[in-house]
Order: structure tokens, then C-alpha cells, then sequence
């Protein structure tokens, strides 16, 4: 994990020692990423994979931001913003209810882990492709995007907060949960074949 520098304000440098502290499930694994610059005065970002027997699953990242001013929009002066990606079966990406399904879970994994937060915002899309012409043999595609930010209510939990992101991830790449947890909603099916770029 990077560093966030000895300028840095003591409590971004604890959330990010927060961050740095967490184990996600043995599927997911975490890298650092090189922060964005425009969006708060401190940034630290993490890629995550979630793999299996070999195969990539699901992927994303995670964002914590940190502006010492606050900000209005934000209710606080931390803010955690997340992308999670998974390839969908197609006949999934129909269903009129998984927009809703896939916010659903990440609503949960953070109240599963008794973590407070303000202000959730976020998107999920479905993205549909077919395939013609040279490459009309393939399979047709669906992706599930989920983007959401929210405020942690004490950013000292920062590292639950990643835990909860990274169970979301898992489930979206249609893991079970992990042994002592229950989720009220079934995973999605996993999908079949490799993962395309």
C-alpha cells in the first residue's frame, strides 16, 4: 500500500493505515492504485481482483478522499467512492430487478458490519453485447457496473468499509459469502468462460 506521506493529515494517515490493515477473503486481492488528483486535497486508492481456480471474476476499486475543509455534498470531510465490475450471464442482465438487487447488497454488507455512513450515492448499469460479422461466433456478453460513494461516519472504520466494499465485490462475482456471514440475497450465478478485455 502507498504511502500517504508524512504532510498528510493525521487522521487521513490513520484511515489509510485503516485501509492498509484490512484481509480481505482469500479471492479478493488488493493492489494500490495511483490516486486521483482533482477530487480532494488527500486521495488513496486500491484495485481489487476477485479471482478463482485461475479465473477473474469481478474487479474494482476503492477510493478514499479526504478534504481537511470538508465539503458540503459529502456531510463530512471523508468520502469513500467505488467501482465494482462483473461479467453477468445475459439472460441475468434482463432481469428488471437487479439494479435495485445489486444496490441492495452493498446497502447490506455495510449494515452487516454495523458501519454508519451519510449521503450514498451511486449508479448500476447493464451493459448488453452481440457480436457480428468475424466474430459472430462468439457468446454474447452482459456486464453489471456498480458505482457508489458514500461518507463513513468515523473514518477510523475505514478498513470495515473496504471489507464491506470487498464482500459486495464477491458476491457480484457470485461467490457464496464467506463461512459465519448470511446475505439475505442470493449471489449471481457465475458466468462462464474467460473474462474478455
Amino acid at each position: 500500500m502507498s504511502d500517504p506521506g508524512a504532510g498528510a493529515p493525521s487522521a487521513f494517515r490513520q484511515a489509510v493505515a485503516a485501509l492498509a490493515a484490512a484481509r480481505p477473503r482469500p479471492e479478493v486481492t488488493l493492489s494500490p492504485l495511483p490516486p486521483p488528483r482533482r477530487l480532494a486535497p488527500h486521495a488513496h486508492a486500491l484495485g481489487a481482483t476477485v479471482t478463482e481456480g485461475g479465473e477473474e471474476l469481478a474487479d474494482g476499486r476503492f477510493v478514499l478522499l479526504h478534504d481537511p475543509a470538508g465539503d458540503d455534498s459529502w456531510r463530512g470531510d471523508f468520502r469513500v467512492v467505488t467501482l465494482a465490475r462483473a461479467d453477468l450471464e445475459p439472460d441475468l442482465a434482463g432481469d428488471p430487478l437487479l439494479p435495485e438487487v445489486a444496490w441492495s447488497w452493498l446497502m447490506e454488507a455495510l449494515d452487516a458490519r454495523a458501519l454508519p455512513m451519510h449521503a450514498p450515492n451511486g449508479t448500476v448499469t447493464r451493459a448488453d453485447s452481440a457480436f457480428f460479422g468475424g466474430l459472430a461466433e462468439r457468446r454474447g456478453q452482459a456486464e453489471l457496473e456498480l458505482r457508489a460513494s458514500w461518507t463513513p461516519a468515523d473514518p477510523a472504520d475505514a478498513g470495515g468499509h473496504l471489507l464491506a466494499w470487498c464482500g459486495l465485490l464477491a458476491q457480484c462475482a457470485g461467490l457464496p459469502p464467506e463461512s459465519g456471514t448470511a446475505t439475505a440475497v442470493t449471489a449471481l450465478p457465475r458466468r462462464r468462460g474467460p473474462r474478455s478485455n
